[in-house]
């Protein structure tokens, strides 16, 4: 998964995709301009429509985000320097997965994209998988891929994780490669792994097998520049050979010049990097196997130090493809006069307000653990204000409820997740704290009037005269966080409920606010808010919110939820993610909030299939796709 956040920086770890037939909640409203062009319920703007003669080559200029342009270009990719920006506006150009996705904005595969044209077998309790690849996918020096490549992959991602689990930011221990015991290639389009244990057939291909890849043996099995190939399998070998290419990653005055990164099975290929601002230039790969051919002939990634900097350039039309941040918004409209396309989507995550469980600072640790009181609290926010708020998202968001957001759907969406379970309601707030012995002073402070563990009382560990009183530290930007707690820190005091507010920086918060990582400042915070996590395809909320979770901001702990979360990741029973998802809702680790909408503007001469633009809302663009008009 992925951290949420200002820079959304992530640690993301990766069943045949399910036909889709939940319903859709009304979320994000329609740009200034009118209605989406999107058939998407709740897309926000307008998309790119072909207009005009459709005209081969050119250059599309693309903003890469301040401070997280790309760093690292080698797809086994370290914690420090893996950003969803990075994977997915740079070496995803160049290097494909197995099982590609998304499918425009659907967040599942697409196989039309995949180097396997379909989802894996299984066999022996699903405990060996089976994968075939396309026969016909090649690199760009029209060498074959072969499922030698895949099985090169595993054996490298193998050795660079056993010299420092740091070395690639998806891995979990104890799950892929860990769980692979063995390996076999029958033939050059198929490819056999045998795992340590059963899993569930959608957490394999969608979890474990999400960033699966093939790698080119033939140019990069080898430990020096000018050294012969070697073989792999040895792990001696292998840890040589992953040493050479991280090296040769670190070193990034070389990009455009390194041979080792110009054999891709990508769309495009490396040119030109600019070390001191990460700016970079890929030109076509005209053997690229996929269904199309690239049209744009070359593609030039922007750096900018600040968003302002930025959004003047989308305003004096000097970008091809460029985002758009909230505070943004109400210039639009002036965006389109100067040419642009206005579009935006919520991609396959939640954003929240951490619960700390482990603060003992005014007994909140004993309150929070109180279920009531997180309802309660759930009731004090009004999420349909906060999306429509002009200092909120100004309709750019949709409605969320749980770990898994009503847009956009996805088949494990349990049918509690698409309404709101606690709507908003301060009398119903009230009465949950009143009922359960507090005092509740409106405008006031409330404070436990009935101390003890039965069903009218505080619950266990709150002495009488406890004030519901706490702090909130929120990340200072964008914007919208702090207007967000803002509104909710109004809406307590009118239960008599004290949030203390202050705002520290994401990467502060992200860094020394979390129980697993930094237990010595557990009594600093009750509840935080640095954005939340972009979730994979299939979405457990393991190392999320299971006690043992490496992602487990607050502590939180739950007996029922580490057993879904186990029986999601081992269960052969289909449905078993949709349980976990329900309780995690119903139970509330976190306060869960409207789910924004990633927001881009496109010059109106640049056209393609609506699905290749609204692709870009999962953090994948699809330039491959793309052409100009004239």
């Amino acid at each position: 998964m992925r951290f949420r956040g200002a820079v959304r920086n992530w640690i993301r770890i990766g069943g045949a995709a399910s036909v889709l037939t939940l319903g859709l909640a009304s979320a994000a409203a329609m740009s200034p301009a009118g209605a989406s062009s999107s058939s998407l319920p709740g897309a926000y703007g307008h998309l790119p429509t072909p207009s005009g003669k459709a005209v081969s080559g050119g250059t599309a200029s693309i903003a890469e985000q301040p401070g997280a342009g790309p760093t690292y270009i080698f797809p086994i990719t370290p914690a420090s320097n893996l950003t969803a920006y990075l994977a997915t506006e740079f070496q995803d150009f160049m290097w494909r997965y197995v099982y590609w996705s998304p499918k425009g904005a659907e967040p599942t595969v697409d196989y039309s994209q995949s180097i396997s044209p379909k989802p894996p077998t299984y066999s022996n309790d699903n405990k060996t998988v089976t994968i075939t690849l396309r026969p016909n996918w090649k690199w760009s020096d029209g060498t074959p891929v072969t499922s030698t490549d895949l099985e090169f992959y595993v054996d490298l991602y193998k050795a660079a994780v056993a010299i420092s689990p740091a070395n690639e930011g998806d891995y979990t221990p104890g799950l892929f490669p860990d769980n692979v015991v063995s390996m076999s290639t029958p033939n050059p389009t198929t490819f056999v792994m045998n795992f340590s244990a059963t899993y569930n057939q959608n957490f394999i291909q969608l979890d474990q097998l999400g960033t699966l890849a093939a790698l080119p043996a033939h140019a990069w099995a080898k430990t020096s520049a000018n050294g012969p190939i070697v073989d792999f399998t040895n792990p001696t070998n292998a840890k040589a050979i992953y040493t050479f290419l991280n090296a040769q990653s670190n070193d990034l005055s070389t990009y455009g010049t390194n041979p080792l990164w110009q054999v891709v099975d990508g769309p495009y290929k490396i040119a030109s990097f600019d070390p001191s601002t990460d700016a970079n230039t890929l030109v076509a790969n005209p053997a690229y196997s996929g269904p199309v051919k690239p049209k744009i002939a070359k593609i030039d990634e922007v750096a900018f130090t600040s968003t302002s900097a930025e959004f003047n350039q989308l305003l004096t039309g000097n970008l091809t493809v460029g985002f758009v941040d909230f505070s943004d918004l109400p210039q639009v409209a002036k965006l389109e006069k100067e040419g642009y396309n206005v579009w935006g989507y919520p991609d396959l995550g939640f954003s929240y307000v951490a619960y700390n469980f482990k603060d003992k600072t005014g007994d909140f640790d004993n309150i929070i653990s109180q279920l009531y009181v997180r309802q309660a609290l759930a009731h004090l926010q009004d999420e349909s204000a906060i999306v429509s708020s002009k200092g909120g998202f100004d309709g750019a968001a949709g409605q969320a409820y749980g770990p898994a957001p009503a847009i956009p759907p996805t088949p494990f969406t349990p049918s509690d997740a698409l309404s709101n379970p606690y709507p908003f309601s301060i009398s119903t707030a009230s009465k949950l704290l009143s009922s359960h012995g507090w005092d509740v002073k409106a405008g006031g402070t409330t404070t436990c009037e009935k101390a003890g563990s039965g069903s009218d009382e505080c619950g266990p560990g709150i002495p009488k005269g406890t004030p519901l009183t706490f702090n909130m530290i929120y990340a200072n930007s964008p914007d919208v966080i702090g207007a967000q707690d803002e509104a909710l820190a109004s809406n307590a005091k009118e239960v008599g409920i004290t949030i203390k507010l202050s705002s520290k920086t994401f990467n502060y918060i992200t860094q020394n606010l979390a129980d697993v990582s930094n237990p010595s400042n557990d009594d600093t915070w009750a509840t935080e808010d640095f954005g939340g996590f972009t979730d994979d395809l299939y979405p457990t909320t393991n190392e999320l919110f299971n006690t043992t979770g490496s992602f487990n901001e607050g502590g939180f702990s739950n007996k029922t939820v580490d057993a879904d979360i186990t029986a999601s990741e081992n269960s052969l029973n289909p449905t078993a993610l949709k349980k976990e998802l329900s309780d995690v809702t119903h139970l509330q680790p976190g306060l869960f909030q409207p789910n924004q909408d990633l927001i881009y503007a496109f010059k109106k001469d640049l056209a393609g299939p609506a699905a290749s633009f609204e692709s870009s809302s999962q953090y994948q663009y699809s330039p491959e796709y793309w052409y100009f008009t004239k």
